[in-house]
C-alpha cells in the first residue's frame, strides 16, 4: 500500500525530478514490480531506452521488498526537495 502511495505521489510532483532521480524512479519501480530485467537492451538509436534498461539491469538481484523501501525512500525524499 505504502508502496502504491508513492508511485501515485511520484506523479505530482510539483517540478520534474533530474534524469537521474527519475532513472532511479523507474529502475526500482521495475525491480520492485517486475524483479530483474527479463528484455533484451534496446537497440542502438533508442537512447532513452537504454538508460531505462540500464537503470533496471544495475538493479540485478535486489528484492523486490528492498527495491520497494528503496523506491518508498526515494519518492519521500523528492517531495521534500520538490512539493506536491
Amino acid at each position: 500500500a505504502e508502496f502504491d502511495k508513492a508511485a501515485e505521489e511520484v506523479k505530482q510532483l510539483k517540478s520534474k525530478p533530474t534524469d537521474e532521480e527519475m532513472l532511479f524512479i523507474y529502475g526500482h519501480f521495475k525491480q520492485a514490480t517486475v524483479g530483474d530485467v527479463n528484455t533484451e537492451r534496446p537497440g542502438f538509436m533508442d537512447f532513452k531506452g537504454k538508460a531505462k534498461w540500464d537503470a533496471w539491469n544495475e538493479l540485478k538481484g535486489m528484492s523486490k521488498e528492498e527495491a520497494m523501501k528503496a523506491y518508498i525512500a526515494k519518492v519521500e525524499e523528492l517531495k521534500s526537495k520538490y512539493g506536491i
